[in-house]
C-alpha cells in the first residue's frame, strides 16, 4: 500500500512547534527560535533542495536520498511553514505532490486527484494529529475514533480504472493530477484482475502499491550483474524502473507485485468504513496486506505501530512506517482536504538513520529571491541504503552555531527519509589548521554586494535582476509544472538560451517563434525540435488566472494564495486594477486585499511591494499582452451552488460544525470565504456570541444568516 515518497511529507505534518524540525537527535536551530529572515532563508534551500530530490526520484527512479532523509527536510519545512505561514514560497515543497509525468508515456488525468500525506514521527505527533481532527469535527473526548492501519511500503503508486467491472486504464501518481499510462505494462501483472468479481460501480478507480519483494529484488540484482548491467540500487527503485519501460515485454519479466488500498472516484458508495472498503477490493479479486489492522482508538495505533517496528525486519518488503485513516468514510468526506493532503490520514514512520563523512568543502548556492544558502559538499557515504554526498546547512548562523568546518568529520542524519542534514562534527577527528567558516559578503554569482538585514539570517545579494543567477531561477520557476508548464524548456535549456540572449524575461519566452530559425541550428536541437519547442510554447498562450500570479515568483505568493487571489478578483484586469489601486494608503482596494482568507500584512506587503516596483509593473504588462489570462472559474464542487461565486464571512460559534469544516464546506460549495466584512460581502453567517463582524454587516446593510439558514441556502444536510 502507501502514499510514496511524495505522500512523505506535509505541510502542517509532523510537529507544532520546535520539534517539528529537529526528530529525535537532530541538533538543529529550533523552529519557536528561528526569526522571520531566519525562516526565509531556510525555506528557500528547502525548496531548492526537495525539488531536486523530488526530480531524481520521480522522474529518473535514481533517488539520492533515503526516504527517511526526504522525509525530514519536508517535516522541517513543514514545521517552519506551520509557525511562518506569510513566508510560504511560490515553490514549497508543501505544494507540489511527486513530479510532473516523464517523456514517453501519455499523460492521464485522475479523475479524482492522488494526494500526499502528512507525516507523524513519534506519538505526540500522531496524538496532535488526533486531537486536529477531533477539533475539526467537533467530537467530544468519550468518543473513540478508529483508525486502518495499513503498512506502509516502498514502491511506486498507481490508479487503476475500471468500467462496468473491466480495466480499461492504469496511471502513475505523476504530479497527483496527471500520471503517466501505464496500462500495457500493469496488465503484464499477476495480482491485477482484469475484471472485477461480483458487483462493482459502473465507474471506479481503485489506488494500489506496485512494489517488488525483498528475495525477488536479490533474484533481479543477481541477474543484472551476470548479465553485466547495473545493479538497482533498492526495490523501490527497482519496482517504479520495472513498471515504467516502454516495452511491456520487459515489465513482465519483472517479479512486480501489487497490494491494493485506497479509492478514488466511483459512481457509487461503495462501503461505510474503509475497513469494509478493504473486504471489498478482496472479494473483487485484489490483493490487499493482509497485516493491515483496524485500531479501535489511537492508543491501539500506538501499540500497533510498536508491534510493526518490530516485525518490520523480518517482512518480505521494505516498509518505513504505517499509515493510518479514520476508518469511517463519512467522517473522511467531512474532514476532506488541505493543500496536498488529507486530514483524515497521516504515515507514522520510522526513526531515521545516521552515518558519519568527511565535509569536503562548503559551497554557496544563490537562490531566486536572491538568498545565500550554504551546502555541505561532502564524501559520499551510504546512509540507510542511499548514497549522500550534499547537505544543507541552513544559513551562517547554523554553521557558526555548529562550528562546522571545511574538512570535518561530520554526522549526518536522514530523518523521515527526507533531505540530509548535520547534525554535528566529530571535534576530535578534526583536521589540524582546519579554520572557521568565513561567510561572503558579495554574491559568488554576480559579485553585487550580499546584504543582512537586521534581525534576519540570511544573506541577500543585491544585484536582483541583473544577478544571473536571480534572473535564471526566475524563469525556470516560470516554466516549471505547477506555473505555466511549458514543455521541453526544461533548466538546461533555460540556462543556455539565457547565456545566448535568446531571453531575459518571462515575456522573452513568447517571443521565441520568431527566433524558430535560430534555436534549430543550435548544436543539438534541428529543426524539429524547435518546431517542437515553439508548439509547446504557443500551447501555453492561454493560461489560467492563479498559474499567471503564481508564475511571476512574487514572495509569499504560492499557490494557494495565487488561487485565492485568482478567486477573489475573477479576472486579470481586475486583478492588476486593483494592486494598482491598493499602493494608495487607505484605499478601499488595500482594504478589500485585507478581506481575503489567510492574507495577514506580511503577505499584502510583499504583494504591494512587488507592484510598487516600476521594473515588474512593466514585466507583468509585457508579459499579459502575449498572453491570454483566463479568468478565475468557480470551484469543480459548486455545479447548481446557490452560494457559488458568493462572498461569505462566519462569525461566533456555530452548533452543527465547527467553523474550520463551515468554511471548508462553504470553499467546495464555490463561495469565497473572507475573514473580514466589507461592501463586497454577500453574506454574513452568524452564530453564537457573534461580535464586531455581525454589527458590521449590519452597518453596511450585508445580509446576515442563521446557521440553519446558511445551510438551507447552501444546501448542506
Amino acid at each position: 500500500m502507501s502514499a510514496k515518497r511524495a505522500a512523505g511529507g506535509g505541510r502542517k505534518g509532523a510537529k507544532p512547534a520546535a520539534q517539528a524540525a529537529a526528530p529525535p537527535g537532530l541538533r538543529a536551530t529550533p523552529v519557536e527560535a528561528l526569526t522571520p529572515l531566519d525562516a526565509a532563508a531556510e525555506l528557500a534551500a528547502l525548496a531548492a533542495e526537495i525539488a531536486h530530490h523530488d526530480r531524481a526520484y520521480y522522474e529518473h527512479d535514481a533517488p539520492e536520498t533515503s526516504d527517511a532523509d526526504y522525509d525530514a527536510l519536508r517535516q522541517r519545512n513543514a514545521a517552519i511553514e506551520a509557525r511562518f505561514p506569510e513566508l510560504v514560497r511560490p515553490d514549497s515543497p508543501s505544494k507540489r505532490i511527486g513530479a510532473a509525468p516523464a517523456a514517453g508515456f501519455a499523460k492521464v488525468r485522475h479523475l479524482r486527484p492522488m494526494l500526499s500525506l502528512d507525516n507523524a514521527f513519534d506519538a505526540a505527533d500522531f496524538t496532535e494529529f488526533e486531537a486536529r481532527l477531533r477539533r475539526f469535527l467537533g467530537l467530544p473526548a468519550a468518543e473513540p475514533v478508529a483508525f486502518a492501519a495499513e503498512p506502509k511500503i516502498d514502491g511506486l503508486s498507481i490508479n487503476l480504472r475500471y468500467e462496468q467491472g473491466a480495466f480499461v486504464q492504469g496511471a502513475t501518481r505523476g504530479d497527483g493530477i496527471e500520471g503517466e499510462d501505464v496500462t500495457r505494462n500493469l496488465l503484464t501483472l499477476p495480482d491485477l484482475p482484469r475484471t472485477l468479481k461480483g458487483h462493482a460501480p459502473a465507474l471506479i478507480e481503485i489506488r494500489g502499491e506496485v512494489f517488488m519483494q525483498r528475495a525477488d529484488f536479490l533474484a533481479l540484482n543477481a541477474e543484472q550483474e551476470k548479465a553485466g548491467r547495473p545493479p538497482f540500487a533498492n526495490p523501490r527503485n527497482a519496482a517504479a524502473g520495472s513498471l515504467r519501460q516502454l516495452d511491456p515485454r520487459v515489465t513482465a519479466a519483472r517479479p512486480l507485485s501489487l497490494f491494493a488500498y485506497a479509492l478514488g472516484e466511483a459512481s457509487e458508495r461503495v462501503a461505510g468504513s474503509h475497513h469494509e472498503f478493504l473486504r471489498r477490493l478482496e472479494g473483487w479479486g485484489f490483493r490487499v496486506n493482509p497485516i493491515s489492522h483496524l485500531c479501535a482508538d489511537g492508543a491501539a495505533a500506538a501499540a500497533f505501530q510498536e508491534e510493526m517496528a518490530r516485525r518490520r525486519p523480518g517482512l518480505g518488503y521494505d516498509i518505513d512506517g504505517v499509515v493510518y485513516k479514520v476508518d469511517r468514510l463519512d467522517w473522511q468526506e467531512r474532514l476532506g482536504f488541505v493543500g496536498r493532503a488529507p486530514r483524515w490520514a497521516i504515515a507514522w514512520k520510522f526513526p531515521a538513520e545516521q552515518a558519519r563523512t568527511r565535509l569536503e568543502r562548503i559551497e554557496i548556492q544563490v537562490g531566486r529571491t536572491g538568498a545565500l544558502t550554504p551546502v555541505a559538499i561532502l564524501a559520499p557515504v551510504n546512509v540507510g541504503g542511499v548514497i549522500v554526498s550534499r547537505a544543507t546547512l541552513h544559513n551562517e548562523d547554523e554553521i557558526a552555531r555548529k562550528d562546522v568546518r571545511e574538512g570535518d568529520m561530520v554526522i549526518l542524519q536522514r530523518a523521515g527519509d527526507v533531505i540530509p542534514q548535520i547534525l554535528g562534527v566529530v571535534a576530535e577527528e578534526r583536521p589540524k589548521g582546519a579554520m572557521p567558516f568565513v561567510f561572503p559578503d558579495r554574491c559568488p554569482v554576480c559579485a553585487s554586494h550580499a546584504v543582512r538585514d537586521a534581525g534576519e539570517a540570511v544573506r541577500r545579494c543585491t544585484g536582483g535582476l541583473t544577478c544571473p543567477a536571480q534572473v535564471r531561477e526566475r524563469l525556470r520557476h516560470f516554466v516549471s509544472r505547477n506555473a505555466f508548464d511549458i514543455e521541453g524548456l526544461g533548466e538546461k535549456h533555460i540556462e543556455a538560451f539565457f547565456d545566448a540572449g535568446l531571453i531575459a524575461s518571462p515575456a522573452d519566452i513568447f517571443r521565441l517563434h520568431a527566433r524558430e530559425a535560430e534555436i534549430a541550428a543550435r548544436e543539438g536541437w534541428g529543426a524539429a525540435s524547435a518546431a517542437n519547442l515553439v508548439r509547446a510554447i504557443e500551447a501555453r498562450r492561454s493560461v489560467p488566472l492563479d498559474r499567471f500570479i503564481f508564475a511571476l515568483g512574487i514572495r509569499r505568493i504560492g499557490e494557494q494564495n495565487a488561487r485565492r487571489l485568482a478567486r477573489h478578483y475573477g479576472s486579470y484586469a481586475a486583478w492588476r486594477a486593483a494592486m494598482e489601486a491598493a499602493q494608495m494608503v487607505g484605499s478601499e482596494a488595500r482594504s478589500d486585499l485585507g478581506s481575503i482568507a489567510g492574507f495577514g500584512e506580511e503577505i499584502i506587503a510583499e504583494l504591494l511591494q512587488f507592484f510598487a516596483e516600476p521594473n515588474n509593473r512593466r514585466a507583468v504588462d509585457d508579459l499579459a499582452a502575449l498572453v491570454r489570462v483566463e479568468d478565475a472559474p468557480a470551484a469543480p464542487a459548486a455545479a447548481g451552488s446557490a452560494v457559488a461565486g458568493k462572498t461569505v464571512v462566519f462569525t461566533g460559534t456555530l452548533s452543527t460544525m465547527t467553523r474550520p469544516e463551515a468554511k471548508a464546506r462553504a470553499e467546495a460549495l464555490g463561495a469565497k470565504v473572507t475573514d473580514s466584512v466589507s461592501a463586497r460581502t454577500d453574506f454574513v453567517v452568524v452564530g453564537e456570541d457573534a461580535g464586531s463582524k455581525a454589527r458590521k454587516a449590519a452597518e453596511l446593510g450585508v445580509r446576515t444568516l442563521s446557521e440553519a439558514e446558511w445551510r438551507a441556502l447552501a444546501g448542506i444536510e
